[in-house]
């Protein structure tokens, strides 16, 4: 399956413009899934790691399979510090009248919106119960309208009949167009990424870009923060702040924008068009430039506007139902990982490096869109099983000896997958906060 994965990869990809370098994935490992998830997630690594092959001239690369799965989870060891749960404590899975529905409460307005929906005091029992008097797609409506963010659980035959899911299943793993000419170097080292990403699959894309020579400025709203995810994602960037509501930061945005070479973001369709920002503003702004997008419903569609998060997405695509009816488990069962994010950043690292082979290349500038549902579409289509892989223990030598001297202490951060030409990345910076550095190239 890893094979399917990485010939339907490539097709997205659009023709090699190189003879390939010599690749090897090796090692033998599983994450227990009736998805093919471990493939998944080995093809979309190995994906991102040629096309840098490609763009660098290196001769070899070699992907271990163990640890692309590990890298799909949480590569931090901290030392006398403790990592910040990844979820707030009101999200989760919880029993409609009808059936299941998630609600994502990570940032503060999507939990004030749930809970002002429900009329729920702020603890879990409280919302348990106020959402058994609901039903599930109701629910989901009532909480998406109060700008919040939730998904009732769909089975595969549901989602497939679903408008939205009818609309996934027609749109490309990843679309590209033509934006533009403009002539740059070679290679990775040096360009300039704008990373205006959140959690979670823009930021591995970046994340990866970074750690092979990319210059990368992520820029943050006031208030903004992810702190389950800051320590893992942040690693090799330089992270500003800027508020796009205000003319002088505008005008700071726009001169970062000038200078860049590739622009990546996570914005839903029409944000940044209603920053004054859409895509010809942009061109007009930088000629030339590489723009790689993501959303989490897709491009089409009645949701391609919603908001969504990969756990929303495995809810409403059916993979968490799936996971259930083959677990004979009494609640939704997701992947074990959240293969989505980390599967379609990889995607999205490959794009950018695609359209810099291109740009390189032949002058045209590209943009690419991916999305979230689309990748668990490709998962999905590859079909379901009984549950294989047990896990993945955990060894004194996946971990990297260089202590990380993140933000919030001492660290020790497991060895990354790709070797090219025998050498690791190379991140520089460690993690840190968000907006702690000025917003200039």
């Amino acid at each position: 399956m890893e094979q399917d994965f990485s010939r339907q990869i490539g097709e997205a990809l659009g023709r090699d413009l190189d003879p390939a370098a010599s690749d090897k994935v090796c090692g033998e490992a599983a994450l227990p899934s009736c998805f093919p998830v471990s493939d998944l997630a080995v093809a979309s690594v190995w994906a991102a790691a040629r096309e840098l092959a490609a763009l660098s001239g290196a001769r070899e690369v070699m992907v271990a399979r163990r640890l692309a799965l590990m890298w799909f989870g949480m590569t931090l060891r901290p030392t006398g510090w403790t990592l910040p749960s990844v979820w707030d404590p009101i999200a989760g899975d919880y029993q409609a009248a009808d059936g299941w529905i998630r609600l994502h409460t990570n940032a503060p307005h999507h939990r004030e919106a749930a809970l002002g929906v429900l009329g729920a005091m702020s603890d879990r029992a409280g919302v348990a119960e106020a959402v058994r008097g609901w039903d599930r797609e109701a629910l989901e409506t009532a909480v998406v309208a109060a700008g919040g963010a939730a998904a009732a659980m769909h089975g595969l035959a549901e989602w497939a009949a679903h408008a939205q899911g009818r609309a996934v299943a027609q749109e490309l793993l990843i679309a590209w167009r033509e934006t533009g000419t403009r002539r740059g170097g070679t290679g990775l080292q040096g360009v300039r990424v704008l990373d205006l990403t959140r959690v979670l699959a823009g930021p591995v894309a970046t994340r990866f870009l970074a750690g092979f020579g990319a210059e990368v400025l992520r820029i943050d709203p006031p208030g903004w923060t992810e702190p389950g995810v800051e320590p893992e994602v942040t690693v090799g960037k330089r992270r500003a702040g800027l508020d796009l509501h205000k003319a002088e930061d505008r005008r700071v945005f726009e001169t970062l924008l000038s200078g860049a070479d590739v622009l990546v973001h996570g914005y839903r369709p029409g944000a940044l068009d209603g920053l004054g920002y859409d895509e010809a503003r942009r061109q007009s702004l930088c000629p030339g430039l590489i723009d790689v997008s993501l959303n989490a419903y897709g491009w089409r569609g009645p949701w391609q506007g919603r908001r969504g998060f990969d756990s929303l997405v495995q809810m409403s695509c059916g993979i968490a139902a799936e996971g259930m009816r083959r677990a004979g488990a009494p609640a939704p069962v997701p992947l074990p990982v959240q293969a989505l994010d980390h599967a379609t950043g990889y995607l999205m690292a490959a794009a950018v490096l695609r359209a810099l082979r291109v740009r390189q290349r032949t002058g045209v500038a590209l943009a690419a869109r991916l999305s979230l549902a689309r990748t668990a579409a490709m998962l999905t289509a590859a079909g379901a099983r009984a549950f294989r892989g047990e896990g993945i223990a955990e060894r004194e030598d996946d971990l990297a000896p260089a202590i990380e001297a993140t933000g919030w202490g001492a660290a020790r951060r497991l060895r990354f997958p790709v070797l090219l030409d025998g050498e690791a990345p190379n991140w520089g910076a460690p993690a840190g906060p968000l907006r702690v550095d000025p917003p200039c190239w």
